[in-house]
C-alpha cells in the first residue's frame, strides 16, 4: 500500500491498478473499502475502454480483439514513480500481453496529489504507436455510505433535467428513465439501480457532490473535461460510485469498429492525452 498525506487528508493506494483504496479526513473514511461478498473494488480505473463492448469484442484494421468490460488495467501492477509525502505517480506501459487485447503501444501515468482537503487525480496517456490510438479512460470511484444510499443526495452546481439511458446487459439502449426535472438535487433511491447504472450523456454540470442530508457529510467530485457521468450501486450495499468517464458503453445496435465507437478518443502518434478530476471533502 502506498500512502500520501497532508495536514488534512490521508490517501492510500494499491500498486495493482493504481487504485485508490482509502481517503480519510479527521478519521472519517470516504472510500468504499471493497468487500468481495458485495463488490470487491474501491476505485478501479477503466482503460482502455469504459463499460462493455458488444460481445466483448472490437475490430481494428480488419482484425478482431477480445476485451472485457472496463478493460484490463485494474489487474495490472504499476510501477511507483516520483513519490513524495503529498504526491505519487504510478506508471504502466503496454507489453506483449496487452497487445493481444489492445493493438497499441502506450504509456499510462496516474498521478495523485493531496492539496488542502482535495485529492487531485491526473491521467496521462502517451501514444507510442506508429498510428492513431483509439481508447477510453475513466474513473469508477466507490464512495462509502455507511447509512445506506437513501440518506444521500447527489447535488449538481447547475439545474438539470436528466434522463438515464437504460442498460441491457452491458449495452446502452435508447430507452430513457426520467430521474430529475429542472433541479440540481438528485435524491438517491435503491430502486434506481435495479437496471444496473444510471448513465447520463447530457449532463451540463462538471461537478457532483454526494451529501448526507441528515449529517451534512459530503464529498465533491469535479470533472471539467469528462464527457460522461454515471452513478452505480449494488442493491442494499453501503456505497455509491460516481464515475466521470472519457468514453461510454457500446450501444445496443452498434457495430464493432473501434474507430466508430461513441465517445472514443483518437490520439495521434506521439501525442499525449491528459485528463484531471478532483475529489474534495466538503465540510
Amino acid at each position: 500500500m502506498v500512502t500520501i498525506q497532508n495536514e488534512y487528508i490521508t490517501a492510500k493506494f494499491l500498486e495493482t491498478g493504481a487504485e485508490l483504496k482509502s481517503l480519510r479526513y479527521n478519521g472519517t473514511e470516504y472510500i468504499w473499502e471493497g468487500r468481495n461478498e458485495v463488490w470487491g473494488g474501491s476505485c478501479p480505473l477503466t482503460f482502455p475502454i469504459c463499460g462493455g463492448l458488444k460481445e466483448d469484442k472490437f475490430v481494428f484494421e480488419g482484425k478482431e480483439y477480445q476485451l472485457e468490460k472496463h478493460g484490463y488495467i485494474r489487474f495490472k501492477v504499476f510501477q511507483v514513480q516520483n513519490k513524495t509525502e503529498t504526491s505519487v505517480t504510478f506508471f504502466h506501459q503496454s507489453d506483449a500481453e496487452t497487445r493481444v487485447h489492445f493493438p497499441f503501444d502506450y504509456e499510462l501515468y496516474v498521478t495523485y496529489t493531496v492539496e488542502g482537503k482535495s485529492l487531485r487525480v491526473e491521467y496521462r496517456v502517451v501514444n507510442k504507436s506508429e498510428k492513431t490510438m483509439y481508447f477510453s479512460i475513466g474513473s469508477h470511484e466507490g464512495y462509502y455510505t455507511p447509512e445506506g444510499i437513501e440518506d444521500y443526495d447527489v447535488i449538481f452546481p447547475e439545474k438539470e433535467t436528466l434522463d438515464a439511458y437504460v442498460l441491457y446487459g452491458n449495452l446502452l439502449s435508447d430507452q430513457r428513465l426520467p430521474i430529475i426535472k429542472d433541479s440540481n438535487v438528485l435524491p438517491l433511491y435503491d430502486k434506481y439501480f435495479t437496471v444496473d447504472a444510471l448513465v447520463f450523456r447530457d449532463l451540463k454540470s462538471r461537478a457532483a457532490t454526494l451529501r448526507n442530508r441528515k449529517t451534512g457529510r459530503a464529498v465533491r467530485v469535479e470533472f471539467p473535461d469528462s464527457q460522461y457521468f454515471l452513478l452505480w450501486h449494488k442493491s442494499a450495499s453501503p456505497y455509491i460510485c460516481m464515475e466521470p468517464w472519457n468514453g461510454i458503453q457500446d450501444r445496443v445496435g452498434s457495430g464493432y469498429d473501434l474507430t466508430q465507437k461513441e465517445g472514443i478518443n483518437a490520439l495521434p502518434q506521439g501525442e499525449t492525452f491528459h485528463r484531471t478530476h478532483v475529489i474534495t471533502v466538503v465540510e
